[in-house]
């Protein structure tokens, strides 16, 4: 049962990994990359979910065999392994069109922590029980590698899923069950409803890989009439939820860190605040090579000009 179950989910994640994406997303990785070789490069989020305009920004997972394989400071790639993931901002032209980019690196061995059940960091594998497209990869051994850490996401959140989620109901309201505790335990801006249109708008995917997680995590179940009911003791799910308390806790602060550790590996982080100011405010700014290389002794002047401008006022 469990072989079959790991090769029917296999079958499916190496299929949805695999799936073409816009040719100007493949174009974008390819001069992002250049001579750079990672193991694979994973692209997930907005973009993939609602398409490319002009005020999208692609998100993407670098993964590498050794922090050192992704160009950076060596205080870049010490941070990166200590509290991952790094984060950088590239703004390309593809096809005589601006398009942007935040983009993450984790080592292999990292990705495959970070999607497992015993990790405290829920950011990782709830971002890769989503639909993610592998749209590079060094080989087939790499994109083997990659998909065998994307279906050990989907079985760690399956579980969380069934322990989180309701005693008995659809396949959908598992995974939205999920998404609420996991959007709560982050440090987000977006309102409630964000959490379940990830589910609405990827249903197929979800109703199709929760039953086989379940049984790759050892999780017996009853199905009837489009409803589905875990086999998890009353004793199980206190433990769980106790465990869930710890990580939500957790959660927040760890973004923190990852936010004021951004602030010195950042790479890109001013052009990256440009484009939000102009994409929220409509306010051009200029930025100095002396900026881009020191953002953080630029921003004052800066917050000045967009106080004059009125870029802080209410609208």
């Amino acid at each position: 049962m469990r072989r079959e179950a790991t090769h029917q989910l296999m079958h499916l994640l190496a299929h949805e990994l695999a799936t073409p994406v816009a040719p100007e997303v493949t174009q974008f990785v390819e001069q992002m990359l250049g001579t750079v070789r990672p193991l694979g490069v994973l692209f997930y989020g907005s973009g993939l979910r609602s398409g490319i305009d002009d005020d999208t920004l692609l998100d993407f997972y670098i993964i590498v065999s050794k922090q050192s394989d992704w160009p950076r400071s060596r205080l870049a790639c010490l941070a990166n392994a200590v509290l991952p993931p790094n984060v950088e901002y590239k703004e390309l032209q593809v096809a005589g069109r601006a398009m942007r980019a935040k983009v993450a690196i984790l080592s292999l061995a990292q990705l495959r922590t970070l999607t497992g059940f015993a990790t405290l960091n829920t950011t990782v594998w709830a971002r890769f029980s989503q639909p993610v497209r592998l749209v590079w990869q060094q080989n087939i051994k790499a994109g083997h590698a990659i998909t065998q850490c994307i279906l050990r996401a989907n079985v760690t959140a399956a579980r969380w899923a069934a322990l989180l989620g309701p005693d008995r109901g659809p396949l959908t309201a598992f995974w939205n069950a999920l998404y609420a505790n996991t959007y709560k335990a982050e440090l987000r801006v977006e309102n409630g409803r964000r959490s379940s249109g990830i589910v609405d708008a990827n249903q197929d995917h979800y109703e199709r890989v929760l039953l086989p997680c379940w049984q790759l995590a050892g999780i017996t179940f009853v199905q009837d009439a489009g409803n589905v009911a875990p086999d998890i003791a009353e004793s199980q799910r206190a433990k769980a939820q106790h465990q869930w308390r710890l990580r939500a806790r957790l959660g927040r602060p760890l973004n923190i860190l990852r936010l004021i550790k951004a602030v010195y590996t950042f790479k890109g982080s001013a052009r990256y605040a440009a484009w939000k100011v102009r994409r929220h405010s409509g306010i051009e700014i200029a930025l100095s090579p002396f900026a881009e290389k020191h953002p953080l002794l630029a921003a004052p002047p800066v917050l000045w000009k967009l106080w004059r401008q009125g870029a802080f006022k209410q609208r």
